[in-house]
């Protein structure tokens, strides 16, 4: 399959300047991506009622390794301006760039496309916990259950859409 090639190209010898240049690019490109509509639907994207369509960008790690980069930057461009502040930018940021490396690693097992949910809501939920005093396990439930219907409702279709479109 495409992404095995793929994995094969950045774990043996290296990559060619050309293919170095796309490999950044498209982590920029992804990582822009997530801020951008982060920033659109800004009103949905932070706090405990949070509905963040760009986390259907999580899933991008199965078929591109950069989108780990991608993801963990956009994700903290895009809470340098959380109302959760300083920890939301790190932790969130963080929680993020694991779940995308985790995601990578476990493509296409259920460990894979869980990943981004599980850990947004275990340490979301907790650091609001901290912050604003909110129930951890209420928050836990209702980030997770945004995030799985945005990683699963939108991300799974995306990335099935483009591994048949890679692979055509």
């Amino acid at each position: 399959m495409l992404y095995n090639k793929l994995e094969l190209k950045y774990h043996e010898g290296g990559l060619t300047v050309q293919e170095s240049v796309k490999y950044w690019i498209r982590a920029a490109l992804i990582a822009a991506l997530y801020v951008a509509i982060t920033y659109a639907l800004q009103a949905t994207s932070f706090l405990p009622a949070q509905f963040r369509l760009a986390e259907a960008l999580t899933l991008l790690p199965m078929l591109f390794p950069e989108a780990i980069w991608g993801i963990g930057v956009g994700c903290f461009i895009a809470n340098l301006f959380s109302p959760a502040g300083l920890i939301d930018v790190v932790l969130g940021s963080l929680t993020s760039l694991l779940a995308a490396f985790i995601t990578y690693r476990y493509r296409w097992h259920a460990i894979g496309f869980l990943s981004p949910i599980v850990l947004n809501a275990l340490v979301v939920s907790a650091y609001l916990r901290l912050l604003a005093g909110l129930p951890y396990w209420v928050t836990a439930i209702g980030i997770a259950a945004s995030e799985a219907v945005v990683v699963l409702g939108v991300g799974v279709p995306l990335v099935l859409y483009l591994r048949k479109w890679l692979q055509s």
